[in-house]
């Protein structure tokens, strides 16, 4: 077990590494992309540097990312992906398998970490859960990303995941967004980013395979406010059945 744990140490310390050169080599190009285009392009170029970022993180952590049903996502559409988060790989994961540039929504003290915190900025849909103005704001902009013709992305667990169940309870936001803005939701479930990388182990770091899976689009069409609770439990099933799978 001790030698487990010094593996483990070094092995993060030297993911570490490589996670925070790979984002300062990107950093400047992510900040060039956002500042001379419009948003819409300007998160497009961006996205393909943090796929350069992911793959390279990938290929030299020996943390391979694969993904299933990714091939029949129609890419011309816009979505609400909607996934379970467990795992700090999880942010890799979704770089890597999602085929389009999205919006995703995360947590404002991200920004405290060095470099990523630079680009977490730029490319993130901010949002401070203890300020109503801040969860009205961050709303909004997902809203006008949605009609601009923009994906987004939202964990409804609301933080990472800490405990041994499966999915923990989601929050409304994202169905009610889907249900004003008449988004159809896509469901996806990263599988065993958890065994790979604890959030309450960090040093059982490993390397493997990290898969994600994608469900079959949730269509919302014609559905009213009243049905959210329901789109958020057939959302719910679905992912679980996912990770049921393994």
């Amino acid at each position: 077990m001790r030698i487990r744990k010094v593996f483990g140490m070094l092995y993060l310390l030297y993911s570490s590494v490589i996670f925070f050169l790979l984002m300062i080599i990107v950093c400047p190009f992510i900040i060039l992309s956002t500042g001379l285009f419009n948003e819409k392009t300007g998160r497009k170029i961006s996205f393909s540097f943090l796929k350069f970022w992911a793959l390279t993180f990938s290929i030299f952590t020996f943390l391979w990312f694969a993904s299933k049903g990714k091939e029949e996502i129609d890419t011309s559409r816009s979505y609400i992906y909607v996934g379970n988060h467990g795992s700090f790989l999880d942010a890799v994961a979704i770089v890597i398998c999602v085929p389009q540039a999205f919006s995703p929504l995360g947590k404002i003290e991200m920004l405290k970490i060095p470099v990523f915190g630079w680009i977490y900025k730029r490319l993130v849909v901010m949002i401070d859960r203890t300020s109503r103005e801040s969860r009205d704001q961050s709303v909004a902009e997902l809203r006008n990303d949605l009609r601009d013709g923009q994906s987004i992305l939202i964990f409804p667990e609301g933080t990472m995941n800490k405990t041994n169940d499966l999915l923990a309870p989601f929050y409304d936001g994202a169905f009610r967004l889907a249900i004003e803005t008449q988004t159809p939701i896509l469901p996806f479930a990263i599988v065993n980013s958890k065994a790979h990388l604890p959030r309450t182990d960090p040093l059982m770091l490993k390397p493997g395979i990290v898969k994600t899976r994608f469900g079959k689009v949730i269509e919302v069409d014609g559905l009213v406010p009243e049905d959210l609770e329901m789109l958020k439990q057939k959302t719910y099933a679905v992912i679980h059945e996912m990770l049921e799978r393994k």
